[in-house]
Formats: C-alpha cells, sequence, structure tokens
C-alpha cells in the first residue's frame, strides 16, 4: 500500500529465484514489507466466498462496488500488455476528506484528493508469489500529460510530487504516470481510503502489533508505548500514517511501519479463522465492497470473485516487498529522488517477470524507522 527493501527476506518465488538462497540469510535481517493497504488484498479475498452465497448476497455486494474506466481514459497510449500470465495492479490507498474521511483524514473536504499509499503488486505467472513495489509519494517525479475518467486534458509537469497525480486527475492520471515511470502496462487498479480501512481492521477484531520503542504522534493522535497491543482500526490507521513520531519523520520511515502492519494483519486474517466463519465474513464483505474502488474490468462480483481466486494461494511468506529506489533530495530532505540506475533494474525485473536483484534495493534511502514496529 520502501530504501527499506527486503532483499533478504528469503521468500520464494518463480523458477531460478533468489528465494532459495536468501532463507537463512532472510532470518538474519529483518523482513520488511511495503506501504499495503492490506484491505485492498482483504477485499478481493473476501469477495471470493461473500459473493458465493444466495441472490441477495451477490446483488447487494454487486451494487456496492465503485469502478472506473481507466482503459477509456488511457486511449491506445499505454506500454504493450505482455501475455506472458504475469499481471500488473496499481493499488493506492487516497487520503480524499469527502464523506466519512473528513474527519478521519483531519483536515476539510475541499474537493481534492491525494495517494496517500502507492504500490505496484506484480503476480507471477502461476499466481504463487508476487513482487510488490511501493513508490513513496514525496518522490519528485516528471508528472505526463493526461486525460481523467470525464475526459478533461491535464497538462503535464516537471519536478512535481508523485502524489499530484492523484489528485490532479483522479485514477487514469495516477495509472498514466505510473506506466510513464515504469514503462509497465498495469492490468488492474485498486483504491481504499480512510473510512474503508479503518472499518476492515474493526471487522477483523484488531490487529496485534508490539513496538519496540515508544511512538507518539499528536499530528496522527497516536500515543503508543512500548510493548504489545492490539490496535483497533482508528489506531491502526494512525500507525500507517504517521510519520513524524518515528525515523527521520520521513515518508520513507512510515513505510516501513506499513510493511510490519501489513505482516501483524496478515497472521490476524490467519488466527481468526475468516474463511470458515460465513457471519463474519459477509460482514467484512459488506464493508470492503462498499470502500474499495476498482477499474472497470474489476467492477463486478464476478470479476473480482476469479482475479481474487487467482490470488488466494499468495500469502505473506510468498511476498517480496521493496520500495522504489530513491535518494534524498540534497535540496529538500523533505522529498526524494527516483534512483534511476536502481529503479531501471526494479522494472526490468517485473517486465521479464523475474525476482527483483537485491543490487536494486542497496544503498538506497531509508526512513530509519526499521524495527520501531515487530513485524
Amino acid at each position: 500500500m520502501s530504501a527499506e527493501s527486503t532483499p533478504g527476506s528469503g521468500i520464494p518465488g518463480p523458477p531460478g529465484s533468489r528465494g532459495s538462497r536468501r532463507r537463512t540469510k532472510g532470518r538474519r535481517r529483518k523482513r520488511r514489507s511495503t506501504g499495503v493497504h492490506i484491505a485492498a488484498w482483504v477485499a478481493a479475498g473476501i469477495v471470493l466466498l461473500g459473493g458465493t452465497g444466495a441472490g441477495y448476497v451477490y446483488f447487494k455486494l454487486n451494487g456496492n462496488l465503485k469502478s472506473v474506466n481507466i482503459d477509456q481514459a488511457l486511449g491506445s497510449d499505454r506500454p504493450v500488455k505482455v501475455d506472458d500470465g504475469s499481471q500488473n495492479i496499481l493499488v493506492l490507498g487516497s487520503d480524499t476528506r469527502a464523506g466519512a474521511n473528513q474527519e478521519l483524514g483531519g483536515g476539510e473536504d475541499d474537493g481534492s484528493a491525494r495517494s496517500d499509499t502507492a504500490m505496484i503488486v506484480h503476480v507471477y505467472e502461476g499466481r504463487k508469489s508476487a513482487s510488490v513495489v511501493s513508490i513513496p509519494r514525496d518522490t519528485l517525479i516528471d508528472r505526463p500529460e493526461c486525460t481523467d475518467t470525464d475526459g478533461t486534458t491535464h497538462q503535464a509537469a516537471g519536478g512535481v510530487m508523485f502524489n499530484s497525480a492523484y489528485s490532479t486527475g483522479g485514477a487514469a492520471c495516477a495509472v498514466k504516470t505510473v506506466e510513464t515511470l515504469t514503462g509497465i502496462r498495469m492490468d488492474h487498479y485498486l483504491e481504499v481510503d480512510f473510512s474503508g480501512f479503518e472499518k476492515l481492521v474493526d471487522e477483523l477484531g484488531g490487529v496485534e502489533v508490539t513496538t519496540t520503542e515508544p511512538i507518539s504522534d499528536p499530528d496522527s493522535h497516536l500515543d503508543l508505548p512500548k510493548g504489545t497491543h492490539q490496535l483497533t482500526g482508528e489506531q491502526a490507521l494512525a500507525l500507517v500514517r504517521t510519520r513524524h513520531g518515528v525515523g527521520d519523520g520521513s515518508d520513507l520511515g512510515r513505510i516501513q511501519l506499513q510493511q510490519a502492519f501489513v505482516k501483524a494483519l496478515v497472521e490476524q486474517v490467519k488466527s481468526i479463522g475468516l474463511f470458515t466463519n460465513p457471519t463474519r465474513l459477509y460482514a467484512l464483505a459488506d464493508t470492503a465492497t462498499k470502500t474499495v474502488t476498482t477499474d472497470s474490468d474489476l467492477g463486478s462480483v464476478d470479476a473480482l470473485m476469479s482475479w481474487a481466486n487467482g490470488l488466494k494461494s499468495i500469502g505473506s511468506a510468498n511476498l517480496d516487498m521493496v520500495t522504489m529506489p530513491v535518494q534524498y533530495d540534497p535540496a529538500d530532505l523533505n522529498r526524494v529522488l527516483l534512483d534511476e540506475a536502481k529503479a531501471d533494474q526494479v522494472w526490468a525485473a517485473l517486465k521479464a517477470d523475474k525476482p527483483i536483484p537485491e543490487s536494486a534495493t542497496e544503498d538506497t534511502a531509508t526512513g530509519q524507522a526499521d524495527g520501531v514496529v515487530a513485524p
């Protein structure tokens, strides 16, 4: 939903991957994951079962879903669609101030929104493993000209923050920017907002995390002493959004907390036996389908069920999570710049449906918050 990468995670990948030779090394190195709004993954998984009940359930969940026609807005000027069995999904966590998100976002509803968390999920051929690349929102980029889903064209802009793409032209401009940046076509798009994330965590009964040092951030209203905590949805949202209470106060530090939270959330889903509890599963499915926005190809329960079915075997042990390689901007340490040479290694690996090499994430910028929340 960080360079705080996981080159030593020991994650099994496709045939010939580096996972097997990383297992021992991975035990010594702290595992890191991306800034994933796990709600997006949960949404897909729960719909798989939630949509198989009575007709009422099916049509209710189907009616909850919102979708945007990314393909129509982007037209034909896009990277070539690779037909090798792999998939690329852009997952965004948005900080829109609209509706219930106004109070959670801490600001007035001015009609704007930004991509608070952004990541590229590359699902390898065979659907047994995936690589996830988090894109720091504070990365300075050259944003391409793009057309939003209303047909309005937005001019290109140089040296702007990555998350301005979403605030400028919504989902279509966010996808256009990512495709221009990476040269990789996004097959799907998935978005979750503040209120959706909070509700989904509460539906799961909270998530247990362990902090290795106190976290106090008045901006996100988070105050956690050192120790183990069962986070509510409100606390979980504050944790994945905090940046001033940990590390160097950068977006990269926040991403590290998000990484650790993802691991904890995956374990929580396993521990409660979600898929053996139809009542709880339906409640989560109802919440998720109300708070997730997808591309039009995934905009029905049937399509989401089929897609989720292909991802159900991918767990935390099968995810290789890294951050897009960046370096701090010497002119403004609150911003980061793309490390083009290393980023090219990441994009080349994904295009070839290969594991991301360790060299791609070595000696890149970090947020110095690794280990604050134990994975």
